[in-house]
């Protein structure tokens, strides 16, 4: 297998067409699993689910030029046993999508595992009727940490001579991801939903924060590299290139200007609303915080007056140590419980 394409053509990822392919795999696993239990629960043999299994369907977009844009995506039937796909319900799906994205077109297919099979081949060949280069999705399923890069590697097809035969064979293409508004929103959505393991709001925040970061950061360094680019070109040490400044005049444009005065303003106007209310938001914690008190106070001297009149009845000493130490034990909770509220929206620290 090459290692790279040498078509030439730039491919854009949406977001929605990872998703979509990852629902697909994630529903199709849990389903086989669920029915693997069900078959032991109701006396059958159990047989264990393949760890490989694979889901296919087709990616449809368009393609402007040398630019194919992959928008969407649908999910296809399958038959292991011929090894093929059902071709009346790829047609009729392909009818529906047509009605609703009269402009997008069948791009190719995709599937999940870690790396193009011999069998592939068959499939990839199978839609050329529908288009002459269709592009292969592949994503793997399986979980990497040390993996930084997605998942998801796109595959076309080319002809090259092996052994004096010629023959067609998969070769890796380099794609960058594009997302609209609406995508945007969405995967931001899924970022914040709570983790099944019931996380914190203190952890998602922290995550939260720590995404944001990185972005900047990463942001900052891609614009320290154009402008060591843009320095060396004028200095003469590389030379000038046009068609490369005219882009990264259209990316500056892009970048939102902040060294604005009116920007200072309202940024520092926002800062300081925002710390007027924590800021009222604690006093009115302290404040509800020194009520109750006063009321474990009152509480406390009620409870010492009726003592004392308990003395003729015995044991007066005993219950009086009793009534202090809950009632100081209660005091304490108290205080230590705002200070922790306090704490976690930016006060102090409990000092008890």
């Amino acid at each position: 297998m090459a290692a790279t394409s040498s078509s030439g053509l730039t491919f854009k990822l949406h977001p929605l067409v990872i998703l979509n392919i990852s629902d697909h795999y994630t529903r199709v696993k849990s389903q086989t699993q669920q029915s693997l239990v069900n078959n032991t629960n109701n006396g059958g043999e159990a047989v264990s689910s393949s760890p490989s299994q694979r889901v296919f369907g087709c990616v449809i977009g368009i393609q402007r030029g040398r630019t194919v844009e992959i928008f969407n995506s649908f999910e296809l039937l399958y038959d292991s046993s011929t090894q093929s796909l059902d071709r009346s319900f790829l047609e009729k799906k392909q009818e529906l999508y047509k009605k609703v994205f009269p402009h997008f077109y069948i791009l190719g297919w995709y599937s999940t595992g870690s790396d193009a099979e011999e069998s592939d081949m068959q499939i990839h060949k199978a839609l050329m009727d529908i288009n002459e280069s269709p592009v292969y999705v592949l994503l793997n399923p399986s979980i990497n940490h040390a993996q930084k890069d997605l998942p998801v590697t796109i595959f076309e097809s080319e002809l090259h001579v092996i052994d004096g035969i010629p023959q067609l064979i998969f070769v890796r293409s380099t794609y960058t991801i594009e997302t609209v508004e609406a995508e945007r929103i969405s995967v931001d959505h899924v970022a914040h939903l709570k983790p099944a393991d019931g996380g914190s709001a203190a952890t998602q925040l922290a995550a939260h924060l720590t995404g944001i970061h990185s972005a900047i950061k990463m942001l900052n360094s891609r614009v320290r590299v154009l402008y060591q680019y843009l320095l060396s070109m004028q200095k003469g040490d590389i030379p000038c290139e046009n068609s490369l400044l005219r882009q990264v005049s259209s990316l500056l444009r892009r970048l939102p200007a902040i060294e604005s005065g009116k920007f200072q303003d309202d940024f520092l106007m926002e800062y300081n609303d925002t710390l007027l209310v924590t800021y009222l938001a604690m006093l009115t914690n302290s404040s509800s915080t020194q009520m109750k008190m006063g009321n474990g106070t009152l509480h406390d001297k009620q409870h010492f007056s009726k003592s004392q009149e308990m003395k003729s009845q015995g044991n007066v000493e005993l219950k009086e140590a009793d009534v202090h130490c809950s009632t100081m034990n209660e005091l304490v909770d108290k205080i230590n419980t705002a200070y922790e509220r306090n704490g976690r929206r930016g006060g102090r620290t409990a000092f008890i």
